[in-house]
């Protein structure tokens, strides 16, 4: 691909000198006393902490950012395919040259999904001809880039009318028996919207009685002819073995097993381009469009169908098992070896991934590059850090998954939080969601972050002035997903940019992204420099640098929005009683922590050591009091009652799950009742584990 010429900001000149003369500090002591344990020259009190945050931001290089993108993206690297490896081989072999405490493959086996054949034809009856649609991106690439495709789509052929369903949610359907018009026994169409994934609109159709389902996204891919892929399996991780990990050798169920076969659709899919999904809806009769079907290219004249064309979609999909690898490096802790912080990206991607992942991989490698600066300088963190990078996250965050299934125990006892970057740099603009605890440390690490696109001010500045706001993270569509759902591990996720035209396209690519997204790669560095930074503060702070204050506020404006929805129709006073009661213990626990402040980089205060020790791992565990074992209903894999995905796509809610699908389905009160008294359950489990002791 042809580079424009880019000028690469460096760190500046104060700060790569006193960076240089640590460093030489550290080298000279290495090289007389060989057999010493280098002077600690971060030794641990607030200025020095201060000085480490300074260092490891100065440290940055957009050319070294630039050049990790450039090599994982040379090729595309499929989960499961042997361009995957190349990518494997890179990230571990820069993660083994950085000579850190240790780094290991943890590899699992799992089903993924490949094309063998596609084909879609429309014969059109009012000039009785036929047209075979082209269903490769509008692209001269490399033939190693994989036809657009739903994994884990059944293999199958499907033919009839076509009727256009707009977004596919059930409002959607419900117009459209609003002017008599049905889509059993025809395929759909439809434009992919914001709030249903690509497993819910299929699903959603296979109910209505449609026998096949074709995408399309009117981004176009910004206009260049690009096809989004992507998976329609229901459910995260591996298929053949829900609920325990895919390691090599053990238990795989059969795909005629009902626990595997529930996960994929029964009707065929495929993802079309906006150019083909044009000629059939210009070829569509009936009824018209209705009005708030009406926005971007849907105009007043459309007709929804069905008539005039009979389209035939055919389609082979091949399953097979094949080895997944995660990459897992350690940094261990000073103090707390026991206790981990993660970061975590996935490497896998549908073609190029220069966005999606290797933007957020990218960051990653340079994090580890940084720390191991640190390290070198004598900086070693109080708690162990982990920098992981997972695989076949694209078939349905299957590395994640797998790892936290195996070692949920370990987790559920040890890891402090969880940091996920998946597409580090899309655009412009901070985003970010995390659990409420985790809110004010964020911010905090925002105000030490330059703005990549305007000097003058911080990252959080910038944030604040464009009202953006910390969102929660019940959505699954990233690696945090088995960390928080699942383990009830406090979680936060990252990115620039709210959204890119080239997502899941043969676009996604380096030229792209610095043509685009990111020339200068400032972004990146941005981005790199929050994500390192929340790991230094959550792995070196004496007291972990949690405010539950602001979960029970969350909560608390939680139940106001649940009490307006049930206009007193069901009472909330349980949840009510059981937020004030966690909002108490917030505050003991803050004044707790205030105290246990001082003094905290003393050497010598054991006593005071043990406590903070004590008072961390209650902060740690509370989020894993709002898991239910129980799950939810209809999801029971997710555990998390508070924050994660609502079963019912029609859920009004985007926290409590449980409640929200009950009251989206219309259950009874009794129904709607016992959710709101696991939620209260699940609240008063973390307070007790907030508080500490017993009863």
């Amino acid at each position: 691909m042809s580079q424009p010429r880019v000028s690469f900001r460096h760190p500046p000149p104060l700060c790569s000198f006193l960076f240089a003369i640590v460093l030489l500090v550290a080298t000279f002591y290495t090289l007389h006393h060989p057999d010493a344990t280098p002077p600690h020259l971060f030794s641990p009190n607030k200025h020095n902490s201060l000085t480490l945050r300074r260092l490891f931001l100065s440290s940055a290089s957009n050319a070294t950012v630039s050049s990790y993108l450039h090599s994982l993206t040379r090729h595309p690297h499929l989960a499961g395919t042997k361009p995957s490896l190349d990518t494997l081989n890179y990230v571990l072999n820069h993660f083994q040259s950085l000579r850190l405490d240790d780094t290991r493959v943890a590899e699992y086996e799992a089903l993924l999904s490949y094309p063998t054949h596609f084909s879609l034809t429309a014969r059109f009856s009012n000039d009785n001809t036929t047209l075979e649609f082209d269903l490769n991106d509008d692209v001269s690439s490399s033939s190693d880039v994989v036809m657009p495709y739903h994994a884990y789509s059944p293999s199958g052929s499907a033919s009839g009318n076509v009727v256009f369903v707009n977004h596919g949610e059930e409002r959607d359907y419900r117009a459209l028996e609003m002017v008599g018009v049905s889509v059993r026994g025809c395929l759909v169409l439809v434009r992919k919207g914001e709030t249903l994934g690509r497993g819910v609109i299929v699903k959603t159709a296979e109910t209505k009685g449609a026998l096949g389902v074709l995408i399309y996204d009117e981004k176009d891919g910004g206009g260049l002819g690009g096809i989004e892929r992507g998976t329609v399996m229901r459910g995260i991780g591996d298929p053949v073995t829900p609920g325990w990990p895919g390691v090599v050798g053990g238990e795989k169920l059969s795909l005629e097993d009902d626990l595997v076969s529930k996960r994929f659709p029964k009707i065929p899919s495929l993802p079309l381009s906006l150019h083909n999904a044009e000629i059939i809806l210009a070829s569509l009769a009936r009824a018209k469009a209705p009005v708030e079907w009406q926005t971007g290219r849907v105009g007043s004249s459309q007709r929804v169908g069905p008539g005039r064309v009979v389209v035939n979609m055919s389609l082979q999909v091949e399953m097979k098992m094949k080895k997944i690898h995660n990459v897992v490096a350690t940094i261990r802790g000073s103090e707390e070896p026991d206790r981990y912080v993660i970061l975590g990206n996935h490497r896998d991607a549908w073609t190029y991934g220069a966005v999606d992942p290797n933007s957020g991989t990218s960051a990653l490698l340079d994090i580890g590059r940084r720390f191991s600066l640190l390290l070198e300088s004598g900086w070693r963190p109080r708690r162990s850090i982990l920098l992981c990078s997972w695989d076949a996250e694209e078939f349905g965050m299957v590395g994640s998954t797998e790892w936290v299934e195996e070692h949920v125990l370990n987790l559920g006892a040890s890891a402090v939080a969880y940091l996920n970057v998946d597409c580090a740099v899309q655009g412009s603009g901070f985003f970010a969601g995390a659990t409420p605890q985790l809110d004010n440390v964020l911010v905090d690490a925002l105000k030490l972050v330059q703005d990549p696109d305007d000097v003058t001010l911080t990252v959080e500045e910038t944030f604040k002035s464009q009202n953006n706001i910390i969102e929660r993270l019940s959505r699954v569509d990233s690696d945090f997903s088995g960390f928080l759902h699942h383990a009830g591990i406090p979680s936060i996720d990252m990115y620039y940019g709210a959204d890119y035209p080239v997502y899941h396209t043969a676009f996604d690519s380096y030229d792209w992204m610095i043509r685009n997204a990111d020339p200068l790669f400032h972004r990146h560095v941005a981005m790199a420099g929050i994500w390192g930074l929340l790991g230094i503060i959550l792995a070196d702070e004496p007291v972990l640098p949690f405010d539950y204050i602001s979960y029970a506020q969350q909560l608390q404006a939680h139940r106001d929005t649940l009490s307006k929805l049930l206009e007193g129709k069901v009472s909330v006073d349980p949840l009510s009683v059981a937020i004030q009661e966690f909002s108490l213990v917030t505050r003991e626990v803050a004044d707790e922590a205030k105290k246990l402040k001082k003094g905290a980089y003393s050497k010598n205060d054991v006593a005071g050591a043990a406590k903070r020790r004590e008072l961390n791992d209650r902060m740690m565990l509370a989020e894993r009091g709002f898991l239910d074992s129980e799950g939810i209903r209809g999801k029971e894999w997710f555990k998390h009652l508070v924050y994660g995905p609502a079963a019912e796509p029609e859920s009004k809610l985007g926290f409590f799950p449980g409640i929200a699908d009950a009251i989206a389905t219309n259950s009874s009160e009794g129904v709607i009742k016992h959710e709101i008294w696991r939620v209260t359950r699940a609240i008063q489990r973390a307070s007790k584990a907030l508080k500490g002791g017993f009863t």
